[in-house]
């Protein structure tokens, strides 16, 4: 599915169900919300992340399963140190998030202080592929031109 508040979503992908945010305006924590309304846990990877690929959904799946945690992370290098946005988020997280988002919401690495997390370390993300490569984040113009550049080159 995907999550996204855009009246054009559902253009996007045809075929894809689409959801928008029960708190529209909460950030990314919101779409994690609302990918969880069906009581399932579910597997996130924010938009922004081309390179994400299935090795490392097989890695945060498998941690998942044997680990009892809240939510499942991979460890990067970003300023914060893991990835909310590329994570397996459990179910039973949900009442708490919807608290969360109800009290004001937050950054994601907030709610994340508050649960049970297990987190993935980089060294054993790396056996899905390059860190650098599987957390580029396109934000600008220019990181989309370097996206380009990189698929292009792993062609």
């Amino acid at each position: 599915m995907l999550l996204a508040n855009d009246a054009e979503a559902a253009h996007w992908l045809p075929g894809i169900r689409v959801l928008p945010d029960a708190h529209a305006g909460a950030g990314g924590l919101a779409g994690v919300e609302a990918a969880l309304q069906s009581g399932r846990d579910a597997l996130v990877v924010a938009w922004d992340m081309p390179f994400v690929n299935t090795n490392l959904l097989e890695l945060l799946i498998a941690d998942a399963r044997a680990a009892d945690a809240d939510v499942v992370l991979p460890d990067s290098d970003s300023p914060y140190g893991f990835e909310p946005f590329c994570a397996y988020y459990a179910a039973r997280v949900r009442p708490a998030l919807s608290a969360f988002l109800e009290d004001g919401g937050g950054a994601a690495r907030e709610f994340i202080a508050r649960v049970n997390v297990r987190r993935v370390p980089l060294s054993v993300s790396q056996r899905a592929g390059d860190p650098d490569r599987l957390f580029f984040s396109v934000n600008t113009p220019e990181d989309l031109r370097r996206a380009r550049a990189i698929a292009t080159s792993a062609q």
